[in-house]
């Protein structure tokens, strides 16, 4: 190689906008002597031109992936040769509106160490200063207009620099705040003040002192965040919690704790070196962990759950609030009124959280994209997403093939996330929700367009919308309105197929492949509700064969979902039962008497044939809880499940071999009636804790069984997980050991959801499998 100049025109892909990259890069070329620049472009990816000697331009791209900021993710180097333009230096260069090719929009990175250092030091200018940050960490997604990711495209733009920053800015030898576009100080930055429920501003000398003096007294504090409001209120006092549950309306759904680092939660759950990691990564999610016997915590901040939901302060505003706290720990639970998105400016607190908190502490910088935090779990040993936010989203996540078109998936209705499909990429946004509510389904169309608008989705040619093919979904109508304005074609996919293919391309895993998909429901394509199937696909071609399923049960009403017992009434009714025997079995089971009537009206349903027929794993699991616990109610989603598995992560273990896999209409089904039958005959034999377990975790013994039974004949390349009902851990025991018999692994995801918050990837996929297919 020779020592001639050379000049190279390099594009780098990746999470490289929004973490220090393009100092990094100035100050490397500078390093090795190198003469050009580097900018943003905007396709939110970096562009750099270099001049000199081959042999170290060669050196430079090495050290580039060595050296590189510690949240920054290169994906591509695309280089090509260029003239020699004769610069003498090297240098940041203003912004290019042109996109070569597309790049990751920087998602929030929680305060990193150094940050931290700074606000605990006396000395230092940023000393106790809530909103410090620098290239490494700090909002980045969450204050974003638009990219390129520079400081006039975000809400930081209206503070002006003071000199002392403009020098921090200006000054290729500071690592973390050259170029650094939210860098502020107490000079110069965001204001922060406390007012009061009536939106007056409270007289203080430090508003976040007198915050957490009101939090120690009792009250109830907003607290404006990084992607939205906090509700922030004492987690050690019962009378304070179940206040705050009066007044969110939100009887038993678990609040999460923050606490000031790792050491302080180390005393509330159990926290192994890994949690502690993952709890302390730039993500900094929340992270549901077992709770210790002796915690200090309210038994009502997670009411009959074995596990709490625990993060650290991953702001500097959030850490200083607690460390002026007795408890160093608070319910930081999200700042929204029941079923509607988390609030991100006054006027929604001031209309919508006036009636729940008696104070805020709030900030002027604003929330241009809501975020709510993430939410990881451990299944097998392994964790696994249960909402995709802050610090994963919209990061994009990479699939193993190209894309043949371009998609907007809208996912579904529950824990709601939509997404674009690009290139080999696919770009979800943050959690959305439930879409109940109107703020909710406006939510999903306006980050969708965010990230159409921000990726140039339609440049070239029109985009495909992709919907869920239940006729009823909010999410559905929602995509075909879209479809309909924007005159672009869609197409429909199956959600428990949507599911499988999310797991089986998150993992990269090829092949012909057999899912189980189990959740709460779906629309089946016989026009029933499906909610527990097994599905043989190839991840290379379009299409799915239905080999297995659950025996189905009668569901009169939604109400059904929400009162688990009139299940078990249709259950037994279907059996055969008369309502006199019905009604003997409920009372002997101390069924109250408003949960008969309940029970009564089902049976009426059934008995006049006003029902529909579902194979759901969730409202099995729901019917089984009612016959452990007749007064069950559902006031979140998925809580007799949770409920069910938190009982039996103390209970025995005994294993229940009584089911059969039986043949009907050319599906293997799964008749469950002997596992039920067995925890109704065991009610007084065995406490509720074993009852519990033992039956979910024979439950997924038998998955496991129908599984192996409906592939025989097939050659199968893996086995995959989806749909909400996956994350439980004694399901998963149960089918982990039948499968290993079989030399098989049952795979769940580990980049998107399990449950709908990952159903718009595997909306994308099978809508590009159709498209490549020539059926469409």
């Amino acid at each position: 190689m020779t020592n001639s100049n050379r000049a190279l025109r390099i594009i780098i892909t990746g999470l490289v906008q929004g973490v220090g990259f393009r100092p990094f890069i100035s100050r490397l070329a500078k390093e090795f002597k190198l003469r050009g620049y580097v900018r943003n472009i905007g396709g939110g990816e970096v562009e750099l031109w270099i001049e000199g000697p081959e042999n170290v331009l060669y050196e430079f791209i090495a050290e580039l992936f060595y050296e590189k900021p510690p949240p920054a993710i290169i994906e591509y180097v695309f280089s090509e040769e260029e003239h020699i333009c004769g610069y003498t230096d090297f240098n940041i260069e203003v912004s290019g509106e042109k996109t070569y090719v597309r790049s990751n929009i920087p998602p929030d990175l929680a305060m990193c160490k150094n940050c931290l250092e700074e606000i605990l030091d006396k000395e230092n200018k940023r000393y106790m200063y809530p909103f410090n940050s620098c290239a490494w960490c700090g909002p980045r997604f969450s204050m974003i207009y638009k990219i390129p990711y520079d400081r006039e495209n975000t809400s930081m733009n209206k503070y002006k620099l003071c000199s002392d920053c403009m020098r921090e800015y200006t000054d290729p030898a500071n690592t973390r705040r050259y170029h650094a576009q939210g860098i502020s100080c107490p000079r110069d930055g965001p204001r922060i003040m406390l007012l009061d429920k009536n939106f007056e501003r409270v007289d203080c000398n430090d508003p976040i002192l007198m915050a957490a003096k009101l939090i120690d007294e009792g009250y109830i504090v907003g607290v404006k965040g990084l992607g939205g409001y906090h509700i922030a209120a004492l987690a050690t006092d019962d009378e304070v919690v179940l206040e705050l549950r009066r007044r969110k309306r939100r009887p038993n759904k678990p609040f999460a704790i923050m606490g000031l680092d790792t050491t302080v939660l180390s005393k509330l759950v159990y926290i192994d070196y890994e949690d502690e990691v993952l709890l302390n990564s730039p993500q900094a999610p929340i992270l549901l962990l077992p709770k210790r016997p002796e915690s200090p915590v309210s038994k009502y901040v997670s009411p009959g759950l074995a596990h709490e939901g625990v993060f650290v302060a991953y702001t500097p505003l959030h850490y200083i609030l607690l460390l002026n706290t007795r408890d160093k720990f608070l319910i930081m639970t999200s700042g929204n009124v029941s079923g509607e998105p988390m609030c991100k400016d006054e006027d929604c607190a001031k209309i919508k959280l006036s009636k729940i908190a008696d104070y805020f502490l709030v900030h002027d910088r604003e929330i241009v994209n809501r975020v709510d935090d993430s939410v990881i779990r451990k299944t097998g040993g392994n964790y696994v997403i249960l909402r995709r936010s802050r610090g994963f989203a919209p990061a994009w996540i990479t699939i193993p093939f190209n894309l043949s078109r371009e998609y907007i998936a809208f996912g579904g209705d529950l824990d709601n996330v939509g997404g674009i499909g690009f290139e080999n990429r696919v770009v979800l946004t943050q959690y959305i929700g439930d879409l109940d509510s109107l703020e909710a389904q406006e939510d999903l169309v306006k980050y969708l367009e965010f990230l159409v608008k921000n990726y140039h989705i339609g440049m070239n040619n029109k985009p495909i919308v992709v919907v869920d093919k239940h006729p009823r979904l909010y999410s559905r109508t929602l995509g075909l309105l879209y479809s309909n304005v924007n005159r672009l074609g869609f197409i429909e996919v199956q959600h428990h197929y949507a599911h499988v293919l999310s797991t089986a391309i998150d993992l990269e895993i090829k092949g012909e492949l057999v899912g189980l998909a189990i959740d709460g429901l779906g629309w089946g394509d016989d026009n029933t509700i499906w909610g527990g199937e097994v599905l043989l696909f190839n991840t290379e071609k379009y299409g799915y064969k239905r080999i297995a399923s659950l025996k189905q049960l009668p569901l009169t009403s939604d109400r059904d979902t929400y009162i688990p017992i009139r299940i078990f009434s249709s259950y037994l009714t279907m059996e055969g039962y008369e309502w006199i025997e019905i009604k003997k079995l409920l009372e002997s089971m101390g069924t109250p008497t408003s949960k008969l009537y309940e029970a009564f009206a089902s049976h009426i349903l059934i008995t006049q044939k006003k029902y529909t027929l579902a194979s759901s794993t969730g409202r099995l699991i729901d019917m089984v809880m009612a016959i452990i616990d007749p007064n069950i109610e559902r006031t979140y989603e998925g809580e007799p499940a949770i409920k069910l598995e938190a009982l039996g992560s103390s209970g025995g273990l005994i294993d229940v071999n009584d089911y059969v896999v039986i043949s009907d209409n050319g599906i293997l089904k799964l008749d469950y009636r002997g596992l039920v039958n067995w925890v109704l005959e065991s009610r007084t034999k065995y406490d509720p804790h074993t009852l519990a377990k033992s039956f979910l975790y024979s439950f997924g013994l038998a998955l496991g069984d129908l599984i192996t039974c409906s592939i025989k004949g097939f050659r199968i390349d893996g086995v995959v997980l989806g749909g909400g009902a996956a994350v439980n851990e004694f399901i998963y025991m149960g089918l982990y050991e039948r499968l290993r018999e079989e030399d098989l692994m049952p795979n769940l995801p580990r980049k998107i959801p399990l449950g709908d918050g990952g159903l718009a990837l595997g909306q994308i996929i099978a809508a590009d499998l159709l498209i490549k297919s020539g059926k469409v």
